[in-house]
């Protein structure tokens, strides 16, 4: 299996500093022993303005066959009918990706010491791999890779070149150029994509090939929109480890979601509807309004549940009536950015006490999140595909049960006010849904009943007299349990207390 990686540099950016990022120095070939063969780094070309590093694996058959006998099912799907004779030496495959993450390691992570700066910059890229098994054929090669931002060359290899009638093989060959990609960035791809085109895996896999593909996915998996192809190959279709991956992946695309888009559309929506110089941006109306709503039940301990970058966390900590302050979140980078934005590094004693910053899911229930004041879902919901959305309810109405829970979500019947969003188009591209003011409110409505709240209706933004506000806001408050029905009585035990 052969891989190569080039980049081009100038004087006071060489080319060289690849093997700074990559760890491993141009002037010298090294080799590194792996369960399954030796895999070699070594460099055709190293000069000022132009640095190739290679990857030449050599599997060794035999060790492979017993590596899999020796695990039972650890085995290639295909070593029952051909254990020594197959392609694997040839064509890259779960091998390669295998020997990338262990030769790699570090540039997989993006960890360079001696050059930290260009380890986290672009760098102009271009990946060559001579032979690669692509079951779904140039096609899928592009809808993997194109959307990663790569510049995609692949060529079909044919059956037979003597005979062309025979048509394609399963192969190609594969050029991906880029100049927006970091190097780590690069390896993270094709550590997840060069099995996923194989689709196969030459070891058993476990439970923790999810976590292996959700650090190596992040930051472009959940987006990708091939999500689910790329889950399910990648974990050989099992459909148990298919299903945890795709939950949590969409977790994270709902906690990274970054509403920075919505708030452009907000302030040029501003500028046209209100025709003012600097107009007020919706996301600070929003912020306001679920501020003003928690005054109003005079909240004090206060759940931001997908507290996300930490901006209401922000305005929650300025004003001393909350006491306690609560961010959740499912992505950890997101609470890390949360974080030093709040500076909780340099915050005072007094103050810091009031904050907690801890992960966790919205679609499971969490004892952490019970007896509280308040909780706010904002912009959350539109986020999450719908039949997801009864988890999120049960997770949030049912069991952790806060006295006051504030919703803000888009207003969809209000985008016709906005010149610069198509005709159709949500506001962001996660946006699984927006809904009317009347599909809201029957939402809010039931969700109200069904846990023994009240609720009530507020705009958000300004309210046109014809398709309302851009965003829709229900309070929710929980109804006083009467002395002779517990609030959280079973069923038996009302009948009882009838009778």
């Amino acid at each position: 299996m052969f891989l190569t990686i080039t980049t081009t540099g100038t004087p006071e950016q060489p080319a060289t500093d690849l093997g700074f990022l990559l760890h491993k120095h141009p002037d010298n070939a090294q080799a590194f022993s792996t369960s399954f063969g030796t895999a070699h780094v070594l460099y055709p070309e190293a000069e000022e303005q132009r640095c190739t590093a290679a990857l030449l694996l050599e599997v060794d058959a035999v060790a492979l066959v017993r590596r899999g006998k020796g695990k039972g099912r650890g085995g290639a799907p295909d070593a029952a009918l051909a254990q020594y004779v197959n392609d694997r030496p040839y064509a890259a495959s779960s091998l390669l990706a295998v020997a990338l993450s262990n030769v790699f390691s570090s540039a997989l992570r993006g960890v360079c010491k001696a050059r930290p700066e260009r380890a986290a910059e672009p760098l102009p890229l271009r990946v060559e791999v001579p032979a690669l098994p692509a079951r779904g054929g140039p096609d899928l090669v592009r809808r993997l890779f194109e959307p990663l931002g790569w510049a995609v060359t692949v060529e079909a290899v044919p059956l037979d070149t003597e005979f062309p009638e025979w048509g394609d093989s399963r192969y190609v060959r594969l050029v991906l150029e880029s100049e927006t990609l970091t190097l780590s960035e690069a390896l993270r791809h094709l550590y997840v994509l060069l099995p996923v085109l194989d689709d196969a895996k030459h070891y058993w896999v476990a439970p923790d090939e999810v976590d292996k593909l959700l650090r190596a996915g992040e930051g472009w998996l959940p987006g990708h929109p091939e999500q689910k192809l790329i889950t399910s190959r990648y974990l050989s279709r099992r459909w148990s480890l298919t299903r945890e991956a795709m939950d949590r992946l969409e977790l994270i695309r709902l906690a990274e979601t970054d509403d920075s888009e919505v708030e452009e559309i907000d302030n040029a929506v501003g500028a046209e509807t209100e025709q003012e110089a600097k107009p007020t941006p919706l996301a600070v109306h929003r912020r306001e309004a679920i501020l003003t709503a928690l005054r109003d039940r005079a909240a004090a301990r206060v759940l931001d549940l997908g507290c996300g970058e930490g901006h209401l966390v922000r305005e929650l900590l300025k004003e001393p009536r909350f006491t306690e302050i609560v961010g959740v979140d499912v992505s950890v980078r997101a609470l890390t950015i949360a974080s030093r934005r709040l500076k909780l590094d340099r915050m005072g004693e007094r103050q810091a006490a009031r904050v907690n910053l801890f992960q966790g899911s919205l679609a499971y229930t969490d004892k952490r999140l019970k007896g509280y004041d308040a909780a706010v879902l904002s912009e959350v919901i539109e986020h999450l595909d719908l039949p997801r959305l009864p988890a999120l309810e049960y997770a949030v109405f049912g069991s952790a049960r806060p006295r006051t829970v504030v919703v803000t979500t888009p207003n969809v019947e209000y985008n016709v006010r906005w010149e610069t969003l198509p005709a159709g188009h949500v506001r962001h591209r996660d946006h699984r849904f927006e809904w009317t003011r009347e599909e809201f409110r029957a939402w809010a409505g039931t969700v109200a009943e069904r846990h023994g709240y009240d609720v009530e209706f507020r705009p958000v933004g300004p309210d046109d007299p014809e398709v309302g506000p851009p965003t829709q806001l229900a309070l929710f408050t929980l109804k006083t349990p009467t002395t002779s029905e517990p609030e959280n009585a079973t069923g038996t035990e009302k009948e009882a207390k009838a009778a």
